[in-house]
């Protein structure tokens, strides 16, 4: 079943959510025409000497929003989906709280590092186009970040009630281990 949050969020969160799946899909065709083209000119004899380093730098953002891409849909595994057969409701429900607190610190924590490496090699230059390495290195912090604040108004929706599982949507795993009990 869906868990997508998407639909409960503010405007601001669901622009958001859009400008991030659109840097996606623009991120992913320009790796794919950057990578065919290199390929194509190559069977010529020609290199795109700059091509390794663009499609590096993209496909680290793509990825680093691709996690809060899958956060804002709620389409991160959850423990509480295998453990769903084996703890009654009240149990679930403390165990999602502790992991949530756990995810929050593991973010902050990525962020917070993230920042510092990204700084520290901002002074640092590619071979070929000489733009800042610390922006390879910035993607992961700006997609924790991103990632976090999904996360956190996830966390506040399911807290109050409004989160797509408290609207009758459950996961496959809990609907089979639902089915297994009755």
């Amino acid at each position: 079943m869906d868990t997508d949050y998407r639909a409960q969020y503010p405007a601001v969160l669901r622009w958001l959510s859009v400008a991030i799946d659109l840097a996606m899909v623009t991120g992913g065709a320009l790796i794919i025409l950057i990578v065919f083209g290199n390929a194509a000119f190559r069977g010529f004899g020609f290199d795109l000497a700059w091509s390794l380093e663009i499609t590096a730098l993209l496909m680290l953002w793509v990825t680093f929003l691709g996690c809060a891409a899958a956060a804002a849909r709620g389409a991160h595994m959850r423990v509480t989906e295998v453990v769903a057969i084996l703890l009654p409701k009240t149990a679930q429900r403390y165990l999602s709280i502790v992991l949530s607190i756990l995810i929050s610190v593991l973010l902050l924590a990525l962020i917070y590092f993230g920042t510092i490496t990204a700084a520290h090699m901002w002074s640092e230059t590619t071979t070929v186009l000489y733009w800042p390495i610390g922006l390879s290195y910035a993607s992961l912090p700006v997609g924790m970040l991103f990632t976090l604040v999904f996360h956190l108004f996830n966390t506040w929706l399911d807290a109050t009630g409004h989160g797509p599982r408290d609207q009758g949507q459950l996961s496959e795993t809990e609907e089979q281990g639902r089915e297994g009990l009755a």
